[in-house]
């Protein structure tokens, strides 16, 4: 599957900051929404989270980094929660209404007309879906990347929201929904199953063709199928969905109460939980295991705590309140000794726990791993938070919140790919990534007041896509 990203002057990987206490800050913290409260610590996190989307913006065509400082292209899927952010930064008075909205516009326009076609170079997208990354001036294909079906599908997410969220009558905000349903529409999902396969093809690239892998359960690929089967005019057949759950017999993990569909790094049970509300809805497999999806992630969240207790192979620094394994940074790719054997270190990579499809463990933690699992298990997750902007000596922690991942057990005198190595601390990273960023802010707003899922919960192609899924119950009722 892919492994989640990161191109650092590499070629698109497949399968895929300032000090805590001196933060410059424009504008005050907003009351928080009513519903569930959340500790003081946690308004500064949201605020710093949201600035990272409304400060790296490009703002004259909408696209934002896929990480920062680091020099970077855009990333598709950190346009789709730029797009979530920017309401929740209204609603809590971290920017206004016209200001979000004239940004959003700005996004939506670029992305309505931005050039699409089969040639390699010069185009932004093909087939109404667009590239894994663009040029940040440009807007075009970044070097050899494919086109995504997953990163498109978190991209129009992000649509879907704004256009959901902006209802008011001016011509603006007319004219975000309407952009946002074109968009959307104009998506041929098809065009990922032209060569006869039932399911729906990972990518695209205009020199080799469609991807091999599919989207087949269990890992975040969810709500590219539900989003595919809401479709208005470019919808695949029901089949899509019996393709897409096909393999979860080899998914099981658990007995009992910690029985789970499972899959390795977190962010798997995130993404497609951010918009879509599964609470209580239920498709033919949960039916039959007696869970819903929301359920199931809570489940995978304790467990991915649960081998961090465990800690099977003796890391450094992790505890009951310092734990997550997900895709994100690492220090590198190296074989070093630790604790009188040799240890293989990574990059980029997914990580999660060994024993689960995908699994990966190099000693490196994410702070997004736990936070992005807020409203399924607050009572773990809120101590992870608070634990780990004490953790490092608050290094971890700085101008737009968590940076991207740490390792305490890295602390070889070795120069690292990226991130810089404390020989007492260890490995800390110096980026901040917006796919890690975004599940941190979008959950949070999601566990105080359902305030992505009650908008999406009304989107037409969101419950035309659960129910051709075969979902009933809950609020689809």
């Amino acid at each position: 599957m892919l492994d989640r990203r990161k191109l650092i002057s590499r070629s698109s990987l497949l399968a895929a900051a300032a000090a805590l206490p001196g933060c410059a800050r424009s504008l005050g913290a907003g009351p928080a929404p009513a519903g569930k409260s959340l500790p003081g610590f946690y308004d500064d996190l949201e605020e710093r989270t949201f600035r990272f989307f409304w400060d790296t913006v490009n703002r004259r065509n909408g696209l934002v980094p896929d990480r920062w400082p680091t020099p970077s292209f855009c990333s598709i899927a950190s346009v789709g929660f730029a797009l979530t952010c920017y309401p929740i930064g209204v609603e809590r008075g971290w920017c206004t209404r016209a200001e979000a909205r004239d940004l959003t516009l700005t996004t939506l326009r670029f992305f309505r007309n931005a050039p699409q076609g089969p040639e390699p170079q010069g185009k932004a997208g093909h087939a109404g879906f667009f590239y894994h990354f663009l040029d940040m001036e440009t807007g075009t294909r970044f070097r050899d990347v494919e086109l995504s079906s997953v990163d498109t599908t978190l991209l129009l997410m992000g649509v879907l929201f704004a256009g959901r969220y902006y209802d008011r009558a001016d011509a603006a905000e007319t004219e975000i929904r309407r952009l946002a349903e074109e968009i959307y529409a104009r998506a041929d999902w098809n065009f990922f199953r032209a060569d006869g396969r039932k399911s729906i093809s990972m990518g695209w690239h205009p020199e080799r063709g469609l991807i091999p892998a599919n989207w087949n359960g269990y890992n975040e690929g969810m709500f590219v199928h539900i989003l595919a089967l809401g479709a208005p005019v470019h919808a695949p057949a029901d089949n899509s969905w019996d393709a897409w759950i096909e393999n979860y017999p080899n998914c099981w993990r658990g007995e009992g109460p910690t029985r789970h569909l499972a899959f390795a790094p977190m962010f798997g049970h995130q993404y497609s939980h951010i918009w879509i509300d599964f609470r209580g809805i239920q498709d033919a497999p949960m039916r039959e295991a007696g869970l819903d999806y929301f359920e199931n992630s809570r489940r995978a969240t304790y467990a991915n705590r649960a081998y961090c207790i465990a800690n099977p192979k003796r890391w450094d620094g992790w505890s009951k309140d310092v734990w997550g394994l997900t895709a994100c940074d690492g220090p590198g790719d190296f074989r070093l000794p630790f604790k009188g054997e040799t240890r293989q270190f990574y990059g980029y990579a997914a990580r999660g726990p060994l024993g689960q499809p995908d699994g990966r463990d190099d000693g490196t933690l994410a702070p997004t791993a736990a936070l992005g699992s807020l409203p399924f298990a607050p009572e773990i997750v809120i101590p992870a938070a608070q634990a780990m902007r004490a953790a490092q000596g608050g290094r971890l922690y700085g101008k737009y919140g968590f940076l991207d991942s740490f390792n305490p057990s890295f602390r070889h005198q070795v120069k690292p790919e990226k991130g810089v190595v404390d020989p007492v601390l260890g490995w800390v990273d110096d980026d901040y990534l917006g796919i890690d960023q975004g599940p941190i802010l979008t959950m949070a707003a999601n566990y105080r007041s359902d305030f992505v899922w009650s908008r999406m919960r009304e989107v037409p192609a969101i419950r035309r896509g659960l129910l051709r899924a075969g979902f009933k119950g809950g609020w689809l009722g």
